[in-house]
């Protein structure tokens, strides 16, 4: 079963079409960059997957759930880090995320037992009792990972996580990711517009002005220009605006 599943997705900002008959299925298990420059889409599809807009066209199924049809179940698998931190800077990093259990109804002996889990696995034990405001952008993404995955879904989203990160912290938070894939056999959609976030074993999907200009492997796309990333990402969009 794929991990997600997008057909015919279209959406508009009034007379401005922001998505374009999107079709695409992410394996489950696997890390997937969606790249594409700035106002592409990215963030219009995250919040199409995640309900903060209503479909207007087209079919969105989460691991086999209709988000339009069966949200709770749909949801319940989604885990979300938006472009915009959404961290209570006034509360800790612990109160974070026990309000995040309280809302995924998560009984408070399984909340203690996996905010513990997920903050050693972010390396955030000795910051859990510092207010967000006190950590660095590194951590303060860190926290909103660790918080993303306390209900066990098995898609991950991040939406230009890496944005307002210096080259060695987007890095580190990249790879970090990469290992949760790894490890958990999590499913990863990684939206940026960073081509040296992008590897060449990596399942990509390229966006442009709301449509699906690329889908395969990285270096299968990459193939007709020796493997050069940024040329093709260059031709792609040329040719689209062109189109």
């Amino acid at each position: 079963m794929n991990a997600l599943t997008v057909q015919n997705l279209s959406f508009a900002y009034g007379p401005r079409r922001a998505l374009d008959g999107l079709e695409f299925e992410l394996p489950a298990g696997r890390f997937t960059a969606l790249l594409g420059p700035n106002g592409a889409g990215k963030s219009t599809l995250v919040a199409l997957l995640t309900r903060l807009y209503d479909l207007q066209q087209g079919e969105i199924e989460v691991l086999g759930c209709s988000l339009g049809r069966q949200p709770r179940l749909a949801l319940r698998e989604l885990g979300v880090v938006f472009q915009q931190s959404t961290l209570d800077l006034d509360l800790s990093v612990e109160q974070n995320l026990r309000y995040h259990a309280a809302l995924h109804g998560l009984p408070r002996s399984m909340a203690n037992e996996r905010i513990d889990a997920e903050l050693a696995r972010q390396q955030l034990q000795e910051r859990r009792r510092d207010k967000v405001r006190a950590l660095n952008g590194g951590h303060r993404r860190r926290v909103e990972i660790a918080r993303a995955l306390l209900h066990r879904p098995r898609l991950l989203l991040l939406d230009e996580a890496s944005v307002g990160l210096d080259p060695a912290a987007r890095q580190a938070l990249n790879e970090h990711v990469r290992r949760l894939c790894r490890e958990d056999d999590l499913a990863v959609l990684w939206t940026t517009h960073l081509l040296d976030e992008v590897r060449s074993d990596d399942a990509l999907l390229v966006l442009d002005r709301g449509r699906l200009v690329a889908r395969g492997e990285a270096r299968d796309i990459c193939a007709p220009d020796a493997g050069n990333l940024e040329r093709t990402f260059d031709r792609l969009t040329r040719l689209e605006a062109c189109a």
